[in-house]
């Protein structure tokens, strides 16, 4: 469900107001807790090597989705043909991007996810109010990857014996804001088909 802001308060209540919109969303989720002096622009999920490609695919896939709507005026077989094609592409690329990082059952979490945070349950110990933390976010269908560093703003104890965090992040690259805004939009879209 998303949400801008706490609806039924107490009279005299000002509600906090929300700069994204939240959905509730089960994800692969990595984290890894920073030391104090770690820099916020440290690769801790190894994944430098890749980025150029990344970037690169990405690229190319903005080129033909371009070269797609010019050529949808002239031939529509062909452009349906070029659509699945690349389709079949973008699915290949996401099921190379899963095998060369498997995540285990226990890696898919329950989550309130935004651009500008997530939320997500923990033992009692391991966080922190202040500790920052590398994620790393597998978003299914698609299983894009976006990362980001993130700040533990405040740890809330529920029912279960767990605790419930709340994170913002602190450092984010566009493409990969760009990634979870695409994630949070589909989902909106799919919850509205199914009602």
């Amino acid at each position: 469900m998303h949400t801008r802001d706490t609806p039924s308060e107490p009279a005299g209540y000002v509600p906090e107001r929300r700069e994204f919109y939240r959905i509730e969303d089960r994800i692969g989720l990595e984290l890894n807790k920073l030391a104090p002096s770690a820099g916020l622009d440290e690769n801790v999920f190894n994944v430098d090597h890749l980025e150029i490609l990344e970037a690169e695919f990405r690229r190319l896939d903005q080129d033909i989705k371009s070269q797609l709507a010019s050529l949808a005026d002239q031939d529509r077989l062909l452009t349906g043909l070029i659509k699945s094609l690349n389709g079949k592409l973008d699915t290949l690329a996401r099921i190379m991007a899963f095998q060369q990082n498997p995540l285990q059952p226990g890696d898919w979490q329950d989550v309130t996810l935004s651009e500008g945070g997530l939320a997500f349950c923990a033992s009692p110990q391991a966080w922190q109010t202040g500790d920052r933390l590398a994620v790393r976010m597998t978003l299914p269908p698609e299983l894009s990857q976006p990362r980001a560093i993130a700040q533990v703003l405040d740890i809330q104890a529920d029912e279960t014996g767990s605790v419930r965090v709340h994170t913002g992040f602190i450092r984010i690259q566009d493409s990969d804001r760009q990634q979870i805004a695409r994630h949070v939009m589909r989902w909106q879209i799919r919850q509205r088909q199914k009602e």
